[in-house]
């Protein structure tokens, strides 16, 4: 994707080497977010239809055997997929391409999220939601107003990050419910930092792109994804921290 700085001027600031325009950066950033609560809002629906309708809920688990259809281990492997197309394919597809596909992953990954309503009480889920929220709202702002460059903690959150993936792995053999605990706050820790340091990113690039383009059109689906997944991530390692589980 083409890049270009943004000429200087009276609203113009500066950070590092770089010179950006707030106002051209706080349009971005509101693309970014619209598109996030467009993939929550998607994502949630689909969530609370087939995790309530058992009519829908069928067609991802055999009620006969309890175990997953083929649908179900499509929507299961499906959005990672997609993140690994948009992320490899961001250059090639076009704004709309790449939004649809956007749509899809969102809609797919609500569809997955309906498993939490056979596991977790409404109640728990709702509140978790929440604080979920506020975590991800308050490590947010920190990214945005910091002064402090956050890429190498960034890369350790990433390294980080490969860490619990592979020990999550492993706990599938293991099945051990103390490594699991272990896993998930550290995963808790990962994920708030990733959020500021995503946040951080994303304004950045916000001083670098022309609005209103096609690239920046690609750039805020692309960052959105990332806080999204950050989100998401934060939500689903807090619930399996928190929530109270049916009976």
């Amino acid at each position: 994707m083409n890049e270009q700085l943004l000429p200087t001027g009276q609203q113009a600031q500066a950070t590092g080497n770089m010179v950006f325009d707030p106002s051209a950066v706080r349009t971005f950033l509101a693309s970014v977010f619209s598109y996030m609560a467009l993939a929550l809002i998607i994502s949630g629906t689909m969530a609370w239809w087939f995790g309530h309708d058992l009519a829908m809920l069928q067609y991802l688990i055999d009620f006969n055997t309890g175990k997953q259809t083929i649908l179900g281990w499509v929507v299961l492997f499906a959005p990672l997929g997609l993140v690994l197309l948009m992320g490899g394919m961001v250059q090639r597809l076009s704004g709309t391409a790449l939004l649809g596909i956007y749509l899809i992953y969102s809609a797919l990954t609500g569809m997955s999220l309906s498993y939490i309503f056979l596991i977790y009480t409404a109640g728990s889920i709702a509140s978790t939601f929440f604080i979920a929220a506020a975590v991800f709202g308050i490590m947010a702002v920190a990214g945005y107003t910091t002064r402090t460059d956050l890429t190498k903690l960034g890369s350790i959150l990433f390294l980080g990050l490969i860490g619990i993936i592979i020990a999550s792995l492993v706990n599938l053999w293991l099945q051990s419910d103390t490594m699991g605990y272990v896993v998930s706050i550290i995963g808790v820790i990962i994920f708030t930092g990733l959020t500021a340091y995503d946040m951080q990113k994303l304004k950045r690039m916000g001083g670098h792109v022309i609005n209103g383009t096609e690239a920046a059109q690609k750039m805020a689906l692309m960052g959105a994804l990332s806080l999204y997944l950050d989100f998401l991530n934060l939500f689903l390692l807090l619930l399996r921290l928190f929530g109270g589980r049916r009976s």
